[in-house]
C-alpha cells in the first residue's frame, strides 16, 4: 500500500505505481513484501532491495528459481521496481512511462531515490520519514484513544471513522 494512502488517505495514480513496484520486486525476489529472512536478520522487501541496490549487490535479491530472461532484463526490472516505490510521489514514473520502458531497452532509467518506509538497519530509523509525521500520527492515535475512552458509557467501544 502506498505510504501516502496508508498515512494520509491520499490516493492517486502514483499509488498504483507504488503497488506495481512492490509486485515487481516480489516476483523477482520470490519473497513477500514483509518478512525476508537473510541470515539472522528479518527485513522488509523494500529495505532489503534498496540496501542491496546501493551496495551494488542487487543480484542478491533475485530468486534462484527465476530462469526466464537475461540477468540484464531482471536487473532492469529491479531498477523499475525501485523507481516505482520511491518515497517522493512526484519522482515515481507514470504507468505509461513504465510500459514504454518495458517495451524499449534503449531508454535509460534515472537512478532511484530512497523507497518509502526504508528502514536503516544500522540505526533502526526511518531516514526518509519526517519526525513530525511520526509525532502527528502518535498524537492523533492518542487523541482517538482518549476520546473513545471518554465517550464509552458501558465500556463498549465506539468507532468513528477518522482518515489516516
Amino acid at each position: 500500500m502506498a505510504p501516502e494512502y496508508a498515512m494520509h488517505g491520499q490516493f492517486s495514480e502514483k499509488s498504483d505505481v507504488f503497488s506495481f513496484g512492490v509486485l515487481v520486486l516480489e516476483v523477482v525476489s520470490g519473497q513477500r513484501n514483509s518478512g525476508i529472512r537473510h541470515g539472522e536478520n528479518i527485513d522488509d522487501l523494500l529495505s532489503f532491495a534498496w540496501r542491496r541496490w546501493k551496495e551494488g549487490r542487487a543480484t542478491d535479491i533475485i530468486d534462484p528459481t527465476v530462469n526466464s530472461g537475461s540477468r540484464n532484463e531482471i536487473m532492469r526490472c529491479i531498477h523499475i521496481g525501485l523507481l516505482c516505490v520511491q518515497d517522493n510521489v512526484a519522482a515515481r514514473p507514470t504507468m505509461a512511462s513504465i510500459v514504454l520502458v518495458l517495451n524499449s531497452h534503449s531508454l535509460s532509467l534515472p537512478l532511484p531515490l530512497d523507497p518509502a518506509f526504508y528502514l536503516d538497519s544500522r540505526t533502526g530509523n526511518l531516514p526518509n520519514m519526517q519526525l513530525w509525521e511520526l509525532n502527528s500520527e502518535t498524537t492523533r492515535s492518542n487523541e482517538y484513544t482518549t476520546r473513545s475512552a471518554q465517550e464509552s458509557v458501558n465500556e463498549a467501544s465506539v468507532t468513528e471513522p477518522y482518515p489516516r
